[in-house]
């Protein structure tokens, strides 16, 4: 027996995984016994934001991750495929009927019992202790209390109960002509880089920031604190605030310039905005401290007026919301196993990933690390080149940072050894390359 916790996007895949492989699974969901504050529905992978499932072209990062879960026996994609609406390039849902329809499928599989029941610590420990395979998938929204539990496992600082992230843009994408690497003062190296700023190119992002449209705080359920209060405890004050104190309070705070050259020329540049690296192959960089409330529409337009950041692709935008994730880098095993604690498997956006397809995504690999470990194979970790292992490596990746959440995206393959400059050529490379890695590894995985 394998005990799923979270009947979403995650929970169901991770049941429908284990059971497709011959297991029974007993798959717990709260709803309706218990509500969260975001969903609408008693059905199963309710979608509680967008419709969309993102781009369904095989040629980019979540098509390439959809033709991956589609082939490990996906729930989630081919349901979605059955009840699509017009959405271009992007694979959209009838959210209602799609919902309804996968909660029809996982209902009626001979071995996968749904149970109407908040799932408690209590019960939690309880599976453990006999042994048996725990899967926890309960999302964005866990309960308090298993939140705690997991807290508890954990250790409180590897478990996040609020995202404070700031964009993340594609190295590739940003212009070096502009951008230099310094710390400040020389001291730690050049891992971070500077966007500078001039008087009038200052001045003229403060402005726009401080009149930018917020978005609405999204995720904080009625037994939480209020965003107010979440924001300056958690000491992720938005940047848009920030501004508001005046026209220099970024100068003087987050883009302080003091200790910085540009080589351009030769003097201290007005005001900096750093990017740190946000994974070892210094693929992908975010910007330091500019967590915000903007529409994502009005951080692309801003953020691009920094210099250097002209033509920069935003792999994920900055947000403030109530999302409980695990530091994974810290505590996960490769296979989505507990370190410390055997038998227990995290899956979905409570691992670290975000989206309902990289979620979904996970949820498949943890059911299938479970059935694994339940008949005592050896573990099946997918390849750094393919999408299921740039998702993993993701979690993997303890490259000093504030840990977050991330999506599929070109930046997190791994480049070429040798670079290719046209970023066309380059993302054909990376796309080949996680074809025939996922197909040498799901060959060795056996029949669904």
């Amino acid at each position: 027996m394998i005990t799923v916790v979270g009947g979403g996007f995650a929970g169901v895949e991770a049941a429908w995984a284990a059971a497709n492989r011959g297991e029974r699974v007993r798959l717990y969901e709260m709803r309706p016994v218990r509500e969260t504050g975001a969903h609408k529905t008693d059905y199963l992978a309710e979608l509680v934001c967008s419709n969309s499932f993102k781009s369904k072209l095989p040629t980019s990062p979540a098509g390439q991750l959809k033709v991956e879960m589609v082939a490990l026996g996906s729930i989630i994609i081919p349901t979605g495929e059955e009840n699509s609406v017009p959405g271009g390039e992007a694979l959209c849902v009838d959210r209602d009927v799609f919902a309804a329809a996968v909660t029809t499928k996982i209902e009626n599989h001979p071995l996968i019992d749904v149970v109407r029941e908040e799932f408690t610590p209590e019960m939690a420990q309880a599976v453990l202790d006999a042994n048996e395979i725990l899967i926890i998938a309960t999302g964005p929204l866990t309960s308090k209390p298993l939140g705690e539990w997991l807290a508890g496992l954990t250790g409180r600082k590897h478990l996040y109960f609020y995202d404070a992230v700031s964009p993340t843009v594609d190295a590739s994408t940003l212009d070096m002509s502009v951008v230099f690497a310094q710390s400040r003062y020389d001291k730690g190296g050049d891992d971070y880089l500077n966007c500078p700023f001039e008087k009038d190119s200052y001045l003229a992002f403060v402005h726009e920031l401080v009149n930018a449209e917020r978005a609405l705080p999204h995720g904080v359920a009625a037994e939480d604190e209020t965003l107010e209060k979440i924001k300056y405890f958690a000491g992720c004050t938005p940047i848009e605030a920030i501004a508001e104190g005046g026209p220099r309070s970024l100068a003087f705070g987050n883009f302080k310039p003091v200790g910085l050259t540009d080589p351009r020329t030769g003097r201290r540049p007005y005001a900096a905005l750093q990017l740190r690296p946000e994974n070892a192959g210094k693929t992908l960089y975010s910007l330091v401290a500019c967590q915000n409330r903007l529409k994502w529409g009005e951080q692309k337009r801003i953020f691009r007026m920094v210099p250097g950041l002209e033509n920069a692709e935003f792999v994920r935008f900055g947000v403030i919301h109530r999302n409980t994730y695990i530091d994974s880098p810290q505590v996960l095993s490769p296979n989505l196993e507990m370190r410390e604690y055997p038998n227990l498997f995290i899956a979905g956006q409570i691992t670290g990933v975000e989206g309902y397809v990289e979620s979904a995504a996970m949820g498949i690999f943890a059911g299938i690390s479970a059935v694994r470990k339940l008949h005592g194979l050896p573990e099946a970790i997918p390849p750094r080149a393919c999408a299921y292992g740039s998702l993993v490596s993701h979690l993997q990746d303890a490259t000093p940072r504030d840990f977050a959440p991330m999506n599929i995206n070109w930046g997190l393959f791994p480049d070429p050894e040798t670079p290719i400059r046209d970023k066309q050529v380059k993302r054909e490379w990376k796309l080949k390359q996680a074809q025939d890695g996922f197909a040498t590894w799901h060959e060795s995985l056996g029949p669904v």
